[in-house]
């Protein structure tokens, strides 16, 4: 199993398409073998899905995160657990005792129709915009 986490200074990032980095975790038996910090060299959403599927990732921990990215995850056959916020170590540590506390249903929300960035949440939600954890 290779779990992905959107990582940023030892914490869950919490917005999927602007995260820069990703720590990823081997597991075999249900025990982290390796870790290991990549970039996402800017790529954004759907390109992210695609970095994630390449790297071997089968498992996605995160914070906020829009249903394009989602949908993609999902045809790249990632298994997602969002709404996620805290320590990347230990909520890598919780899914695999089976206790990680994830909102099924994440998503961000926007309301608006100029809005430039569809599916982005900034730092502290899009203005208007917020994302639901």
């Amino acid at each position: 199993m290779r779990i992905a986490v959107t990582y940023e200074n030892g914490e869950i990032f919490q917005h999927f398409g602007h995260t820069e980095q990703f720590k990823i975790y081997d597991v075999e038996n249900g025990t982290i073998v390796a870790e290991n910090i990549i970039g996402s060299n800017g790529s954004g959403h759907g390109a992210l899905a695609t970095l994630l599927a390449e790297s071997g990732v089968n498992t996605l921990i995160c914070g906020g995160i829009g249903g394009g990215a989602q949908v993609a995850l999902a045809e790249a056959g990632i298994q997602l657990y969002g709404g996620v916020v805290g320590n990347a170590d230990q909520a890598v540590r919780a899914l695999l005792d089976h206790v990680l506390d994830f909102n099924p249903n994440v998503k961000c929300n926007h309301h608006g129709e100029n809005h430039e960035h569809h599916e982005n949440c900034g730092s502290g939600g899009c203005g208007s915009h917020s994302c639901m954890h």
